[in-house]
């Protein structure tokens, strides 16, 4: 994601210098003029803005906070963009964090495929001051075809991708279920999906729907493990709001059971792999 990000801006005419922990992959991006750098404070010398794209809670705080880090590199008055899918609670810790230090925070996660994000296709969801927002906008359009604002305070685009993502992860749970119970009727899986396209005509239920009703689970666009992650990120969400969401506990079991299976590594959409094996198949 963070790679098909940095080439396009780069191909929009920014200046970029990138810091990955596996070093390899930066330098996959100097052939686009990226500057390579050792260390997340590094990279962040002299920018006007900081993006951080990685895979958790855990990885976001390493990065930022390390001796080494984001936050001992950005100067005052810099930006840090987090497109990371982070707990509510730890964008709030980001927000206060750079607030003592004279740095700005912007949440901004994002919806897509690695595939959307080499395309600059993704749907960009902001949240943080409106003059952060603004200065921000030339570079959301570098890498997405939409960007949408949930608030002023930065947590509240996390809560919009958290609940997104658990969304999608309905849809899933919902075909597999369908799938399990039309084969044991003997309906082939494409009939149905060709039906739920004319239905919804949504590419999430055209892209999903395929690699489910065909199980292409392997290369992973995104990991059962990350799927889980985010699901349990959703229920925390809720609990902090006192939010009820039934449906989210459910989803959250039903990853574990794919993760016991030695699925953590497949796409999350191998969820559906549980339905059919409650079904017998």
């Amino acid at each position: 994601m963070g790679a098909g990000m940095a080439r396009n801006l780069l191909r929009a005419g920014h200046r970029v210098a990138v810091y990955n922990r596996s070093r390899e992959k930066a330098e996959a991006l100097a052939i686009d003029g990226a500057r390579v750098t050792e260390t997340p404070s590094q990279a962040c010398l002299g920018c006007e803005v900081a993006f951080t794209m990685l895979g958790d809670d855990a990885s976001v705080a390493e990065t930022v906070w390390s001796e080494n880090g984001l936050a001992r590199g950005l100067g005052r008055g810099a930006i840090h963009v987090s497109s990371t899918t982070i707990s509510t609670a730890l964008a709030r810790r980001l927000a206060a964090e750079h607030a003592r230090r004279g740095q700005r925070f912007l949440s901004a996660p994002v919806f897509g495929r690695p595939e959307a994000a080499e395309a600059q296709k993704l749907l960009i969801v902001t949240a943080g001051p409106e003059e952060i927002r603004v200065r921000c906008q030339l570079l959301f359009d570098a890498l997405g075809r939409q960007t949408f604002v949930a608030g002023n305070e930065p947590w509240q685009a996390n809560a919009v991708k958290l609940c997104g993502n658990f969304m999608i992860a309905s849809l899933i749970e919902s075909f597999g279920e369908s799938f399990a119970t039309l084969r044991k009727a003997g309906v082939v899986p494409r009939v149905f999906l060709d039906v739920m396209n004319a239905l919804f005509a949504s590419p999430l239920y055209a892209n999903y729907g395929k690699m489910i009703a065909t199980e292409q689970f392997e290369p992973a666009g995104f990991s059962l493990a990350l799927g889980l992650k985010d699901v349990r990120l959703a229920c925390a969400a809720a609990d902090e709001l006192a939010a009820p969401m039934p449906l989210a506990s459910l989803l959250k079991d039903q990853f574990l059971a794919a993760l016991a299976a030695g699925q953590a590594d497949q796409d999350w959409c191998s969820m559906s792999r549980v339905a059919a094996r409650n079904a017998g198949l």
